[in-house]
């Protein structure tokens, strides 16, 4: 009988782990339409709109000393960058989303042309990032963005860096 409630327990466990790491179809599909929205309004140029889809509370580490804190230096840091260039992802792949009651965490490889409005060569810059989102009622999306942390990402398959 001991056996059998172990099995039990070990079952139920088992059950509710898996759960918590393979999501809903809409509860993804709903933090997809919040990234999307995220990059619309890179794409856009729209600082006030990628504000307002993180949290007030927002950190995003970028390396070394380069931290941003709070929606405010976000939005500084975005009306300078969106004035003298317009912004482009190129690139955005998800390796894992993970759920958490109302956090999800997932990290992706990203790539974001950046081409000045004076004229001049574009730049693309590759990332590998992490991000936890949080479900917020206020949200446009339903949800905001609460930490973020940006390394380089990964050298592309078959290009020099990586051989």
């Amino acid at each position: 009988m001991k056996t059998l409630n172990l099995l039990l327990l070990m079952l139920c466990l088992s059950v509710l782990g898996y759960a918590q790491s393979n999501p809903d179809a809409a509860l993804l599909a709903s933090l997809n339409r919040a990234t999307a929205a995220i990059r619309g309004a890179f794409e856009k140029g729209d600082a006030e709109l990628v504000t307002q889809l993180h949290s007030p509370d927002i950190i995003k580490y970028f390396g070394g000393k380069n931290v941003v804190t709070g929606r405010e230096q976000l939005k500084k840091g975005l009306q300078d960058w969106f004035e003298h260039s317009k912004v482009e992802f190129v690139e955005n792949k998800v390796e894992n989303t993970i759920f958490n009651g109302e956090i999800a965490i997932q990290t992706s490889i990203f790539a974001i042309k950046t081409t000045p409005k004076i004229g001049g060569k574009a730049s693309i810059g590759r990332g590998r990032s992490m991000v936890i989102y949080k479900k917020d009622k206020n949200s446009p999306t339903g949800w905001l963005s609460l930490r973020e942390i940006v390394q380089e990402a990964p050298a592309e398959e078959g290009t020099e860096k990586e051989k």
